[in-house]
């Protein structure tokens, strides 16, 4: 079985005023994620939203001093952006779809997600989201090391640093046996 990881794709990261956005490059991206969003709900494979939480100046956690303040519990920067605040609202009860906050760049770190997908029998995780170099690289690393097949959509990640989106596409593919799509 296959699941959709729509990773941090939230106002801070996304939206033009976000407090840590990636701007134009994310925000383009969103018709493609709404895509493949219903594409896997539609053929019944899982879609998950792993997404940042944080508290505001929060002492323990090594972001508050890397990043502004972002996607903090219970503010409009930590909702989904645009068109997947749209599209979760409408599908956020089903069976197949599930969102969940996350404390570190892995959707894997202190999370329940391996429990999750092995339940589940996933073994194939295509990822979507923001930042490229970030968030979706550090989920990425985390899958390949625990033997997840691992397809990224290129045209479904962003970042606010083009040199790091590059990079980082070419380290899913070169070093993690990824495959890339569409083709790098």
């Amino acid at each position: 079985m296959k699941a959709l990881l729509i990773i941090d794709y939230t106002n801070d990261f996304v939206a033009p005023d976000g407090a840590l956005t990636c701007g134009l490059p994310g925000q383009t991206i969103a018709p493609r994620i709404i895509d493949l969003a219903t594409e896997f709900y539609q053929r019944g494979d899982a879609v998950i939203l792993p997404t940042d939480l944080h508290q505001a100046n929060d002492p323990y956690h090594p972001e508050t001093s890397l990043f502004p303040p972002h996607n903090l519990a219970g503010t409009p920067g930590r909702a989904f952006y645009g068109p997947l605040a749209d599209w979760y609202h409408q599908y956020r009860q089903a069976e197949n779809v599930w969102a969940y906050p996350k404390n570190r760049y892995s959707s894997f770190a202190n999370s329940n997600l391996d429990n999750y997908l092995r339940s589940r029998h996933i073994t194939d995780l295509h990822l979507t989201g923001v930042c490229t170099d970030i968030c979706v690289l550090h989920t990425a690393i985390d899958a390949y090391n625990l033997d997840y097949q691992l397809t990224i959509h290129a045209d479904a990640v962003a970042s606010f640093s083009p040199a790091g989106h590059t990079w980082a596409l070419g380290h899913f593919k070169n070093a993690l046996g990824a495959t890339v799509t569409p083709s790098v």
